[in-house]
């Protein structure tokens, strides 16, 4: 095993820190001996594996250098086709979209563009409780009595069944989620994960694919004289989608997310300004505050409230009512929070004592709330490094969720699991699935789950190993250094916020508020940063920094910039800390 970085093998957290090997340092020095860029931001070009002469265009990227041809995707110019007729013959259209985000931000784009056309469309949110996920036999049936077509969004690519109960009106479907052998019998199926598809745009989520065939639209709308609705205008929508739905952001997400966050900072949308005024926001919006501030509470309804609100809530036009939705929202999310409080404690300490060392961690209850197995998931996930399912249990049919690292694709193997038999229904992408299981099936469905993960080498790494960029002195941590690291974002699935150490510090600490601990940590040659740890009262940072006195600590985290006061100062988000 290699020296561990800083000679860190167990900091205050018990994780060993592991920095860039030698031939990314290499390559970062190359770059930076040919670009003139600071060497910190070189390092982290190279970790995303740019080249030096891509590094300009890599900062500055272009949507429209980026964006694929929608028509790359099969049955899409039949399905932006057939939805141009019907908004232009004035047909009954019909929304169908999944609970959480991806779903809502999907349905909101088409909700948005119709409007913008003078149209209007009926939402349908299946609940989660009493239809669960996707397009139902009883919900399709009624829509298509009613409708001439029926949009179907982040679902239906697997639901036979149901399209095929649509009797009398067309359905499209515009999905993301791992398909079958066969499709439904819809008038279009667009999905890059369509098994007669390349794979090479398997990373958009759904609202993405959504907003592919309003370019299209648009595009077939300029072939007659007509200009559509503005589509930048909407990649708010598309850039929240993507970052709550983990898909990872590099390529054309990248491009996605960063202009759609530039529209989101003007508030130009009620629903995301009033979500962000009672989330208290008051900075601009980053692709943390998209996938663990808004994110949330934009779930919450589908979690454990009204299924359609996080949905109405981002297609809404009217500011009050944008208000009375966000808030109703807050108040879900609170109750969200304590809901997944109990089930995280139970389910951490059952996979604890089954074992995080394997290559999959999972943990199984009765009366766990269905809306909250996917978010305990992701934190067994960030607590193991390892893929996680959570399932909760209710008159012997459990319904989980699961949530996977970088490279595993547990998507597949959970759809390779229902049609084995070993599950009574799954599917998903690379970084997210569901399923549902009988009782007696669980044991050998989690052991044959475990095998076939891995195989894609899930549970190699470390579970506790911290991966560093590499190190900082204090007094190069400027403002202008974070500002340029900023600019090789956004960061989140599939490329991680650069995470740096600064070496020798000593420390003095004081208390915010019931939670937070903020340092001034002083170098060697005497330069000073800020760092603050969130939350940290729970864990075991504060006893030894609160009580540094002369001992001197290596710190690590997320470099930050703070806006306070009409100042903005380098801060770290401390994420651990050794003895030095």
């Amino acid at each position: 095993m290699d020296r561990a970085f800083l000679n860190v093998g167990a900091s205050l957290t018990g994780r060993r820190w592991v920095g860039p090997d030698e031939a990314l340092l290499r390559l970062g020095e190359a770059m930076a001996q040919e670009t003139r860029l600071p060497m910190a931001v070189c390092q982290v070009l190279a970790r995303r594996g740019v080249a030096p002469g891509d590094a300009e265009g890599f900062l500055a990227p272009a949507l429209r250098d980026l964006l694929p041809d929608p028509l790359s995707l099969r049955d899409m110019g039949p399905a932006a086709a057939r939805f141009l007729r019907a908004v232009q013959g004035g047909e009954r259209i019909a929304v169908f979209a999944d609970y959480d985000v991806d779903g809502g931000a999907s349905a909101a784009l088409l909700l948005t563009w119709l409007r913008a056309m003078g149209r209007q469309a009926t939402l349908y949110i299946p609940d989660r409780i009493d239809e669960g996920y996707g397009p139902n036999v009883p919900a399709m049936a009624d829509l298509a009595a009613r409708h001439d077509l029926i949009v179907c969004v982040d679902c239906g690519t697997l639901s036979h069944e149901p399209v095929a109960a649509a009797k009398g009106a067309d359905v499209v479907i515009l999905d993301h989620h791992l398909g079958g052998e066969t499709l439904p019998a819809a008038l279009a199926v667009v999905n890059p994960n369509r098994q007669d598809e390349d794979g090479s745009l398997a990373h958009l989520c759904a609202a993405a694919v959504v907003f592919l065939m309003l370019v299209e639209a648009n595009r077939q709308l300029r072939a007659d004289g007509v200009q559509g609705p503005d589509l930048m205008a909407m990649l708010d929508l598309v850039a929240l989608a993507t970052v709550a739905d983990v898909a990872p952001l590099t390529g054309v997400n990248r491009a996605l997310v960063r202009q759609g966050l530039k529209v989101m900072a003007r508030r130009d949308r009620p629903g995301i300004a009033a979500l962000a005024d009672v989330a208290r926001m008051d900075t601009a919006p980053t692709a943390y505050s998209l996938g663990f501030v808004l994110g949330p509470r934009v779930n919450a309804g589908g979690r454990i409230g009204q299924a359609d609100l996080g949905a109405r809530l981002l297609a809404t036009d009217d500011p009050r009512e944008a208000a009375a939705f966000a808030a109703r929202l807050e108040e879900l999310n609170a109750e969200r929070r304590a809901i997944e409080a109990r089930v995280r404690e139970e389910a951490l300490a059952q996979a604890e004592a089954r074992g995080i060392d394997g290559p999959l961690v999972w943990a199984a209850g009765e009366g766990w709330h269905p809306g909250v197995v996917g978010i305990v998931a992701a934190r067994l996930k960030e607590a193991t490094n390892r893929p996680a399912v959570v399932i909760g249990f209710e008159d012997g049919i459990g319904k989980g969720s699961a949530r996977s690292v970088s490279g595993v694709d547990l998507g597949a193997a959970v759809h390779r699991l229902a049609d084995e038999g070993l599950l009574l229904r799954g599917g998903g992408h690379r970084m997210a699935a569901g399923l549902t299981v009988a009782r007696d099936s669980l044991e050998p469905a989690m052991a044959r789950l475990a095998e076939l993960l891995a195989r894609q080498g899930a549970g190699e790494g470390g579970p506790r190993d911290l991966a560093l960029d590499g190190m900082l002195m204090p007094g190069a941590a400027t403002t202008a250094l974070v500002e340029q690291i900023e600019q090789a974002g956004p960061f989140g699935q599939g490329a991680p916020a650069p995470r740096f150490a600064f070496a020798d510090m000593g420390v003095a600490a004081r208390r915010i508020g019931e939670s937070h601990l903020r340092l001034t940590a002083t170098g060697p040659d005497g330069a000073r940063i800020e760092a603050v740890a969130f939350g940290a009262f729970d864990g075991p940072l504060v006893p030894a920094l609160e009580q540094a006195g002369h001992r001197r600590f290596h710190l690590a985290g997320r470099l930050e910039i703070n806006h306070w006061g009409g100042r903005s100062k380098v801060q770290l988000r401390l994420e651990d800390a050794a003895e030095a």
